[in-house]
């Protein structure tokens, strides 16, 4: 990748790009002729002609026309093609000769700047060569606007890159709801950019004005913000692009689209939809089990019922969270449940205008016991009796050695009704034999999971355990009770994993904060909450790279809390941390044991463009090393100097649009500085 600075100041920027727009826009690169059978053509068609041409000011037409150097196609329209601002009626794109006519279908606002953007919908006809960045600018004013920024868009919650996101420029004033912020569901942006694969946004067009920016990754491309369909971002302050830090722009030879330095940063959320609370629907799937749905979260429920069934038969288990999806499990022990169950639901309602009412539901659970196949129920003798198969479930984790800090997990397929705990039996082995003392337990239920239950003990490293539960310890809502469960394990050893210790110093002695490990592959391998100032050690951690993830827990509920548009409340911040040697990555070494200090003041302190150039540094140095890599293999497989794909910079932008018209060549980097 190749930066070399030219440096041009904000101010004057206004018409130099339009300058440099204009004297590359009939810029071809040549093309030589290959013999049949050799390397393929790998190079984009490039822009010969534009009419009108590209700038044009007091716009009137309604047709544009954009040739080529060879034939072309259109590829992923609805996916890649986009105008700035968003257009009601799309423009029509046919392929005529070998260019693309454009022919827009709406009414054009007056002294407006226009902005068609191509993505890489444009290939040539052959190969399918991209050319990527195409964009036509026009105004139906006498100038054009022509400010830049630049920005980043990650997940709130991950800490990702969200890619082709939408970044959204509106007008302050536009938002006319009184307590909360309309502005995405009822007024138009001036503006539109669009973020690279890489996160990263440059916005063009833009004027000396302050802004409220959003961010929308448009899923269904209906170029409308969906909750529970679309991830959104929005900025808390106005931003005026004539006042913000210069930052630089870059080809990027290895991506074959633009870099940059990020002026400031998107955090995407998807916020739950926006339902009214209402009951959905009811369904009894076994004879005591019985489904029920609300439309929203945190049903307000006033009174549930079954005829016949006494309320402390009942158990609910909550499948999620806000408590909107949930089985009724009945104690069917010595009952003989009907076909048919009623019962009544008192809840509080929303009407049209999101009002609560009381309402009453009336609930007919019908259920039938499906029929036994085979016609007559053949005879089992007393031997076969005997090997009938318990239907009481139950799985236990680990099933060898236990991880002390974890201890031992029972899923059980139904919910317990009653439990001996006096019968569970741990006794350490001395001689592969029971000592004869038992040790004392502890069987608590999950906090959530109402199915499963955790057997804590005081383990010792270097000691081995028999755990006896006998018969009819345990008995669920079915009416069934366990067989013996026996067990010998031991407990497995910290020196075969890795250890971690955070020296946490929360920003208050109140605060609350989560931490996760994630490993390379992207996954939670430990996942601790309510953590506050202290020393916490993570033990059993599997030897590789491992990366932090930090969650400032303001509300502490133990749980990442995603944001709201309308109440203009963002989501729970999320950071990475970063260790001393200032990379993400923490190699984690088998009876290793590593000390970190994790000052929450440092890690969650306001983000500054020097942080997220920073941020986005680390994770490209990360993509760098790995494409180096990928060359190397494709290198040992190459039996001729063939290009890979990764060193083709002839296939990015071409000259119109990026490349040498607008930000300099694919070699130069442009300054975007403060005014003179």
């Amino acid at each position: 990748m190749h930066r070399k600075p030219l440096h041009i100041h904000k101010g004057f920027a206004r018409w130099a790009i339009l300058a440099l727009f204009a004297s590359g826009l009939l810029s071809r690169c040549a093309q030589i002729g290959m013999p049949q059978g050799g390397p393929r053509d790998s190079l984009p068609p490039k822009v010969v002609h534009m009419t009108p041409a590209f700038g044009t000011t007091n716009f009137q037409g309604k047709r544009i026309y954009i040739e080529f150097d060879e034939y072309v196609q259109i590829e992923d329209q609805q996916k890649e093609f986009f105008t700035s601002p968003f257009m009601p009626k799309n423009p029509s794109l046919v392929i005529k000769g070998r260019g693309v006519q454009i022919d827009l279908q709406d009414t054009l606002l007056p002294n407006q700047t226009y902005a068609l953007n191509f993505g890489s919908c444009i290939t040539d006809n052959n190969e399918g060569n991209p050319y990527v960045g195409l964009r036509y600018v026009f105004s139906t004013g006498s100038e054009i606007d022509s400010l830049v920024m630049s920005g980043y868009t990650i997940d709130a919650e991950t800490c990702d890159t969200v890619s082709k996101s939408f970044i959204l420029y509106f007008d302050p004033a536009t938002d006319s709801v009184p307590g909360c912020d309309s502005t995405l569901y009822n007024s138009q942006p001036l503006v539109v950019g669009r973020a690279f694969p890489n996160g990263i946004f440059l916005t063009e067009n833009l004027q000396a004005r302050s802004y409220r920016i959003f961010a929308l990754e448009d899923n269904n491309g209906n170029q409308r913000y969906e909750p529970g369909v679309d991830r959104v971002a929005f900025l808390d302050s106005l931003y005026n692009p004539l006042d913000m830090p210069p930052f630089n722009v870059w080809y990027d030879t290895s991506r074959n689209y633009l870099q940059a330095q990020p002026q400031v940063l998107l955090r995407l959320f998807k916020e739950p939809p926006v339902r009214r609370q209402a009951y959905t629907s009811s369904k009894r799937i076994l004879a005591n089990k019985i489904e029920l749905y609300f439309g929203a979260p945190t049903p307000r429920i006033e009174e549930l019922s079954l005829e016949g069934i006494d309320s402390s038969r009942i158990q609910f288990e909550y499948l999620t969270h806000g408590r909107d999806s949930m089985y009724l499990w009945i104690d069917s022990t010595g009952l003989s449940l009907p076909d048919t169950l009623r019962g009544r639901l008192i809840y509080h309602k929303q009407d049209s205008l999101r009002n609560y009412f009381v309402d009453t539901v009336n609930l007919k659970l019908g259920w039938k016991a499906p029929a036994i196949k085979g016609g007559r129920k053949k005879e089992t003798k007393p031997d076969e009796e005997q090997k009938k198969i318990n239907p009481f479930k139950v799985s236990v984790t680990p099933s060898g050695t236990v991880n002390p800090d974890k201890h031992i997990r029972f899923s059980f397929g139904a919910p317990l009704v009653s439990i001996d705990t006096s019968a569970i039996q741990l006794e350490q082995l001395v001689n592969e034999q029971p000592s004869g003392t038992r040790l004392p337990i502890t069987f608590t239920q999950d906090t959530f999971q109402l199915r499963d239950w955790i057997l804590k003990a005081d383990w010792q490293l270097d000691a081995k355990y028999r755990l006896l539960i006998p018969a009819q310890t345990f008995r669920n809502v079915n009416g069934e009770t366990n067989d013996t469960l026996k067990a010998d394990f031991g407990i497995e050893m910290p020196d075969k994993f890795a250890t971690l210790v955070f020296n946490l110093q929360g920003e208050t002695p109140q605060s609350e904060y989560i931490i996760e490990l994630i490993n390379e592959t992207g996954d939670i391998i430990e996942q601790r909450n309510h953590l506050t100032t202290g020393r916490h050690r993570f033990r059993y951690i599997p030897a590789g790279n491992i990366r932090v993830r930090v969650v400032q827990d303001l509300n502490r509920n133990g749980l990442w809390d995603t944001g709201s548009l309308l109440a203009l409340r963002e989501p729970e911040r999320v950071e990475m941390f970063v260790g001393p040697d200032g990379q993400e990555t923490l190699v984690a070494k088998v009876n290793w044991e590593v000390e970190y200090d994790l000052k929450m003041s440092e890690i969650f302190a306001p983000m500054t463009m020097e942080r997220i150039e920073q941020m986005v540094a680390r994770w490209e140095a990360v993509r760098q090393q790995k494409l180096a890599e990928e060359r190397a293999r494709n290198q040992q497989n190459q039996t001729q100097n063939t290009n890979s794909g990764y060193n083709n910079t002839n296939s990015g932008y071409g000259t119109t649009g990026y490349g040498t018209s607008g930000y300099g060549t694919g070699s130069s980097t442009q300054n975007y500085g403060s005014p003179f």
